[in-house]
C-alpha cells in the first residue's frame, strides 16, 4: 500500500444505497484543490474555508452536496481533509469518486485513512486496531471494550508499564558506562520487586484474553445430547428462525451449526452439535467426534435430556455428558426438554433423578425445565446464561484483551521478564539483564507500534482488514 505524504486519497466512508445520505472522504495535501475542481460552493472556494466548517455546494450535473472541511492537524488523519455528504445513490457515489480520481486523487487502500492517523501520531497501533472492532461491535459489551481501547484505556496501561521497563533498563545500562568503578545505580532488590509487579500486571492483562475473545466473538455455548432430544429445536427457538434442520430422523444433524445471539448485551455463540449415540455410519460418526471437540472448546455446555425417555436412559445420557465436561473450568446447564409431553409426576421424578446425580458432583450444575418447541422455559434459560456470564459486561474503565496479536505480545513480555528476574537473582552481568528487559520492551512496542524495527509487514497485515473508507 502506497502511503506517501504527497498522495491525496479518496474513498466512500459509508455504503452507498443503504440510507438517505452517503459520505466520501478525501485526505491529503491537495484535497482542497482537488475538491474545488469537482465541487462548486455557493460562495467562495473550499481552499479558502476555515477548518471545522460545513459548506453547501454542487457537483455540476450530479447532486447538491455538503462539504465538511478539516485542516491539519485537526482531522481524523492529521492531514487536510474534506468529507462530502450527498444523496445515497450508488451511481452518484461512483461518479463523484471517478471525478475526484480524474482531478488527481488516488483511491485509498484498505484502512489507509486509519493508517495515516497512526503514522501522523493521532493514535497508536492498539487504538488504530480498535477502530475496526468498534465498527464491528454488535453488543453493548463489545462496543464498550472497543470504545475504551479507542479512547486509550489499554494503551495508557501499556505505556505506564513500558516507562517502568525503560527506567529499569536505563539504570542497568548506566552501570555499563561505569563498569570499571563497579558502581550500582540500580538497587537489585528494588528491581526484582519492580519486575515482579510488572510481570503480574502483564500476566493479568493477558489472562483477560479469554473473556475479551468471548466478548468479541461470542461466548461459545455447545448444545449437546442424544439424538432427537431437541437440540436443533432449541437453537431455532433461541434464534427465532429455522437455522438448523429439524426432523424425527435420528442423526439429522451431521455437522455443527453456529449462530451468535445477543442476550442482555453479551454475545453468545450457540453451537448445535450432532447427537451423541453409538453408530456405524461414517459421516455421522465424524459428526459425533466433532461434537466432543466442540464440548471441550465451549465455555458453557447445554446438556439436553428428553423427559419422555426412561429415567435410566436419562441418567446414562447425563453421565455421558458430564464425563465430557470439565466442571472445573466449564459451566454445565442441564435442560430437561419436552416437559409439555409428560405428566407433572414424571417431570418431577426425572428432575429429582437429575438433581440427586448433580448433587454428587460437588460442582454447580443448573437444571432448567424446557419445552423448546412450545417456547416454554426459554426466558429462564436466557436469564441463566446471562447471569453466568454477567462478569463480561465491562464498566467504562475495564480493560479486556480481545486481539490475539496483543495476547501473544503480552505473553512474550511476561516470558522476557521471567528471564530478566532469573538473570538478576543469579548474578548475571547487568548487560545481559538489560537485554532481557529490552526484549520485554520490544514486545510491548509491537502492540503500541512504537519504535518498530520492521513496521511495514506488521502494518500491512493489520490495516488490510480495515474498511476501505477507514
Amino acid at each position: 500500500m502506497s502511503n506517501t505524504a504527497t498522495d491525496t486519497i479518496v474513498a466512500p466512508a459509508t455504503v452507498p444505497g443503504t440510507g438517505a445520505i452517503s459520505i466520501i472522504r478525501v485526505s491529503g495535501p491537495d484535497c482542497f484543490r482537488f475538491a474545488d475542481a469537482v465541487i462548486q460552493l455557493r460562495r467562495g472556494s473550499i481552499s479558502e474555508c476555515d477548518g471545522y466548517s460545513i459548506h453547501y455546494g454542487e457537483v455540476p450535473g450530479l447532486d447538491d452536496v455538503l462539504v465538511s472541511v478539516f485542516r491539519a492537524p485537526h482531522s481524523y488523519t492529521g492531514e487536510d481533509s474534506v468529507e462530502i455528504s450527498f444523496h445515497a445513490s450508488r451511481y452518484i457515489a461512483d461518479e463523484l469518486v471517478r471525478r475526484l480520481l480524474a482531478a488527481g486523487c488516488r483511491l485509498a487502500g484498505p484502512g489507509e485513512f486509519t493508517r495515516r492517523a497512526f503514522m501522523n501520531g493521532k493514535m497508536d497501533l492498539a487504538q488504530a486496531e480498535a477502530v475496526a472492532d468498534l465498527i464491528a461491535s454488535t453488543t453493548a459489551a463489545s462496543h464498550r471494550v472497543a470504545y475504551n481501547q479507542l479512547r486509550g484505556g489499554f494503551s495508557n496501561e501499556l505505556a505506564l508499564l513500558r516507562s517502568e521497563l525503560v527506567e529499569m533498563t536505563s539504570l542497568l545500562e548506566l552501570e555499563l558506562d561505569f563498569s570499571e568503578e563497579e558502581v550500582e545505580f540500580a538497587d537489585r532488590s528494588r528491581l526484582v520487586a519492580l519486575i515482579d509487579k510488572t510481570r503480574a500486571h502483564v500476566t493479568s492483562l493477558a489472562d483477560t484474553f479469554k473473556y475479551g475473545n468471548a466478548i468479541r466473538n461470542g461466548v461459545p455455548v455447545a448444545i449437546v445430547g442424544a439424538t432427537n432430544v431437541g437440540k436443533s429445536t432449541l437453537l431455532n427457538a433461541l434464534v427465532g428462525e429455522d437455522r438448523a434442520l429439524v426432523s424425527d430422523i435420528a442423526g439429522t444433524t451431521r455437522d455443527t451449526v453456529e449462530e451468535v445471539i445477543n442476550l442482555d448485551g453479551i454475545p453468545f455463540r450457540f453451537i448445535d452439535t450432532a447427537g451423541i449415540r453409538e453408530t456405524a455410519e461414517t459421516v455421522e460418526k465424524m459428526g459425533i467426534e466433532r461434537t466432543f471437540r466442540k464440548i471441550s472448546e465451549a465455555e458453557i455446555v447445554i446438556g439436553m435430556l428428553d423427559v419422555t425417555e426412561q429415567d435410566s436412559t436419562i441418567k446414562s445420557n447425563l453421565e455421558l455428558m458430564v464425563s465430557k465436561v470439565d466442571l472445573g473450568t466449564q459451566k454445565l446447564v442441564v435442560c430437561l426438554n419436552k416437559v409439555d409431553k409428560a405428566s407433572e409426576l414424571v417431570v418431577n421424578k426425572n428432575v429429582n433423578t437429575i438433581n440427586n446425580f448433580v448433587a454428587s458432583l460437588d460442582k454447580e450444575v443448573i437444571v432448567v425445565k424446557l419445552a423448546a418447541k412450545a417456547g416454554l422455559g426459554l426466558s429462564e434459560l436466557r436469564a441463566t446464561l446471562s447471569r453466568l456470564e454477567s462478569h463480561l459486561i465491562p464498566n467504562a474503565d475495564s480493560t479486556f484483551v480481545t486481539n490475539i496479536r496483543h495476547y501473544e505480545s503480552l505473553r512474550n513480555t511476561a516470558s522476557s521478564l521471567v528471564d530478566a528476574r532469573q538473570a538478576l537473582t543469579s548474578g548475571i552481568p547487568a548487560d545481559l539483564v538489560a537485554e532481557d528487559l529490552r526484549r520485554a520492551i520490544a514486545s510491548l512496542n509491537q502492540i503500541l507500534g512504537t519504535d518498530l524495527i520492521d513496521p511495514e509487514s506488521l502494518l500491512q497485515n493489520i490495516f488490510r482488514n480495515h474498511c476501505i473508507g477507514k
